[in-house]
């Protein structure tokens, strides 16, 4: 579980493993279809299928080595904000690793998913995972394709995966180590 933040900390945030007990908080994502379809999630047809869904893929990537998004805490509140973490995926015939992020909606805006994208970057380029991340971005989503740019990841191209269009964001060991060594 190398790829794994848990128990790793921002300045606000606290990450963990996701545990059955989060199932509640977390089908609350998917009552907003717009997030369901920025997720590629419209193929389930409640909000319980995407969360019950949701929670299989999540398990699976612990289970198997292939990282997975971990719950992030407020630390002040204790509460559940959202998920953050690196997957790892085949893209392209190629391995890659993606920082992946989801905010619940009443947690938007207040800069958790830029704190929490910076964590999972500089986790992973710390450990030497990959001389690249990436994060796919649905194109209609341009809140996350704005937060993927300030915490520096630029458009790379845009591709297919199981009929799903994305736009790769990417940003490379070397560009990281310029950007923290300002």
């Amino acid at each position: 579980m190398k790829y794994l933040l848990t128990d790793q900390e921002t300045e606000r945030l606290q990450f963990r493993k996701l545990e059955i007990r989060d199932f509640e908080v977390w089908q609350e994502l998917f009552f907003d279809e717009t997030t369901k379809k920025m997720l590629g999630m419209q193929a389930f047809k409640t909000p319980k299928e995407c969360c019950e869904k949701w929670f299989e893929w999540t398990f699976h990537r612990y289970e198997n080595n292939l990282g997975g998004q971990n719950i992030l805490m407020e630390k002040s509140t204790g509460k559940i904000i959202g998920q953050a973490g690196l997957l790892v995926r085949e893209v392209n015939g190629n391995q890659e690793i993606e920082i992946a992020y989801s905010i619940l909606r009443n947690h938007r805006r207040n800069g958790f998913a830029l704190e929490a994208i910076r964590k999972c970057k500089d986790f992973a380029f710390e450990n030497n995972f990959h001389e690249r991340l990436i994060s796919m971005i649905i194109p209609e989503n341009i809140n996350s394709k704005k937060t993927a740019e300030k915490n520096g990841l630029q458009y790379k191209e845009q591709i297919y995966v199981n009929h799903q269009k994305f736009d790769i964001h990417e940003i490379t060991k070397e560009i990281w180590r310029k950007s923290t060594a300002i």
